[in-house]
């Protein structure tokens, strides 16, 4: 393969890990307008497209390894395929969440919520948000999206807190919303942890372009 072909083979890989972000951030979207909208059929789409997202984590998986197998990448480009390697797993884990998501819609379908969902939804726009300017960080090289990350987090952990304080008193004041309360608890954690993820990719992007580890995680807790 010349290097023309191998570039190309590059740029194909780029484009499939695109797309799967693209999906995935899809799926954010939709697995928390279902739960706002209780929207059944929205969940419902969103848990059958989960095994899509599965599909491709093992498409792109075959074609990093083969890249790796028969071309023996060096320096930027071995790193390039690796970051891909690392970033597939953390989609899928997304795609994962969300599916989470759409189940708990089904299982409070027939309910009434408590009160009217605020900081979930918002935690749902931030998730995809991060998603989104992450993935363009990897595309474009582009580090200085995954550095912003760092207050995104930060934001994303003081509304779970806040959804957290907030339900616990709905479940102190009246033992009858305790069922409900945890399932909506579950979901807010749920997007917690996509964001958690979501910094997973942007710390291989820091390490990608400038091969320098980093937690972001630990530093949004210390902002």
């Amino acid at each position: 393969m010349s290097r023309a072909e191998y570039s190309k083979e590059l740029a194909h890989l780029q484009g499939e890990l695109l797309k799967m972000g693209t999906l995935v951030e899809e799926l954010i979207y939709k697995a928390v307008k279902s739960m706002v909208q209780k929207d059944q059929d929205l969940a419902e789409e969103v848990i059958r497209t989960d095994d899509v997202v599965d599909d491709l984590t093992l498409e792109i998986e075959q074609k990093c390894l083969s890249l790796i197998a028969l071309q023996q990448p060096m320096a930027k480009d071995l790193r390039m395929i690796g970051t891909a390697l690392r970033i597939i797993i953390d989609l899928e884990r997304i795609a994962d969440y969300a599916e989470g998501l759409a189940k708990i819609t089904i299982r409070l379908m027939d309910q009434s919520y408590m009160k009217p969902l605020i900081d979930i939804p918002r935690m749902g726009d931030i998730a995809s948000d991060m998603l989104r300017k992450t993935m363009k960080s990897y595309v474009e090289e582009d580090t200085t999206l995954s550095w912003s990350l760092i207050e995104d987090e930060r934001i994303m952990d003081g509304l779970y807190n806040q959804v957290f304080h907030e339900l616990l008193a709905y479940m102190m004041a009246d033992p009858k919303t305790i069922n409900q309360a945890t399932s909506l608890l579950l979901a807010a954690g749920h997007l917690e942890r996509m964001a958690d993820h979501i910094t997973n990719v942007g710390e291989m992007v820091i390490y990608m372009v400038e091969g320098t580890r980093v937690d972001l995680n630990r530093l949004a807790r210390e902002r």
